[in-house]
């Protein structure tokens, strides 16, 4: 990741009711315990936190910023470092691997695939989350009122985040190319499929925030749905 990282204003974002929401939805199709997980790209490490009540985590985040904000009311290992950390640990390593809106900043998508792939144990999984070219379009001129950038996107073209930088654009599917046909697609969920479409000044209740998660949960597997999310979740296994 080249560009300069809107560290504070990504913080900002997380301490939100959809800030919340993104990582609740995020997390309920992952849950487990007693894994070894690595947490690939962990950023302020509030997955990596979560997972560690009842886990091992190793997370790996490049910006040391956000390492020194990060969220640690849980033990969980943290390291400074990029792909090349992966490199030195030992095959079948872990039974998850979280990457969590990391692969649209980075050029290395086919090496890191491939690394996973040997860190995977037989039985693990891969979550990772990415944005949808669909559900971005919708976002862009729905929400944000931004028809030139809606019609970017629509002509190929990439555009860039609030905090992250130019998002490089990916397909799904080509995520089973970058490792080779190592890896396959067992299920893709939609996340964030209506709550980004909402003015956010109805969004502050707690009944606002219940009412939504069931709303996304219960229509995240529902085609029609899925295909305009704004982010899609991905699990892959060997």
């Amino acid at each position: 990741m080249s560009e300069k990282v809107n560290v504070q204003g990504y913080y900002e974002y997380m301490k939100t009711p959809w800030g919340k929401l993104f990582y609740e939805l995020a997390w309920h199709n992952i849950e487990c315990q007693g894994k070894r997980i690595l947490d690939f790209g962990s950023g302020f490490g509030y997955t990596a936190n979560h997972f560690a009540k009842n886990n091992e985590v190793i997370a790996v985040e490049p910006n040391e910023e956000m390492i020194e904000s990060r969220f640690s009311e849980n033990d969980y290992q943290q390291i400074n470092g990029d792909l090349n950390v992966l490199k030195q640990m030992p095959g079948e390593s872990f039974d998850m691997i979280i990457c969590h809106n990391v692969l649209e900043y980075i050029d290395e998508r086919e090496e890191l695939l491939q690394e996973f792939s040997r860190l995977l144990n037989r039985d693990g999984f891969i979550s990772i989350i990415k944005h949808n070219k669909a559900g971005k379009i919708m976002q862009k001129a729905v929400f944000e009122y931004s028809v030139d950038e809606a019609m970017k996107l629509l002509d190929n073209e990439n555009v860039d985040s609030v905090n992250f930088g130019t998002i490089n654009e990916y397909d799904d599917y080509e995520l089973e190319e970058y490792s080779h046909q190592r890896l396959k697609i067992e299920n893709i969920y939609g996340l964030r499929m209506f709550f980004g479409l909402q003015r956010n000044e109805f969004k502050s209740s707690d009944e606002w925030l219940e009412n939504m998660y069931k709303l996304e949960c219960k229509a995240e597997n529902i085609n029609e749905f899925r295909d305009i999310a704004f982010f899609h979740h991905i699990i892959l296994r060997q």
